[in-house]
């Protein structure tokens, strides 16, 4: 084989599709587009979720319940997670971001019982359980709210 006999495989590069150019590309007219209807006219087409003139899914169905757009989301942290800090260390909203903990905005950060700690630690969140409290006194460490 030479280089000069390289050829691409097989139907790997096909001719732009040039449609309204005349009758005889076989895309004159109306350009592969049928005639008349919604898809035949020119800009973007169907929008999402449009059934053709029937009632769309979105209105058929039953609307329940409601969004609260004042709800605050509390990064949550447990106990058990804490055992990746050294001892007598202290533990705030940047410690825990730093060791990948808390992830992005929230309305602050809560720290939840669940787990066991082994080691002395000073806790400053912005919310704790009673169960989370206990277990950070009963290590030894101080939980600051």
């Amino acid at each position: 084989m030479k280089l000069s006999e390289l050829r691409p495989a097989e139907g790997a590069k096909t001719q732009r599709k040039r449609v309204g150019r005349g009758q005889g590309s076989g895309l004159g007219q109306t350009s592969g587009k049928g005639h008349k209807g919604l898809k035949a006219r020119s800009g973007p087409g169907l929008r999402p979720g449009y059934e053709g003139g029937q009632m769309p899914m979105q209105r058929r169905l039953p609307k329940r319940g409601f969004t609260n757009v004042f709800r605050k989301e509390w990064s949550v942290v447990n106990v058990k997670d804490l055992n990746r800090f050294p001892p007598d260390s202290v533990v705030d909203a940047d410690a825990l971001w730093a060791e990948g903990l808390v992830k992005g905005a929230s309305a602050g950060i809560k720290l939840l019982g669940d787990g066991e700690l082994d080691r002395k630690l000073t806790v400053k969140v912005d919310r704790a359980s009673k169960a989370a409290v206990e277990k950070v006194l009963a290590a030894g460490g101080t939980v600051e709210v």
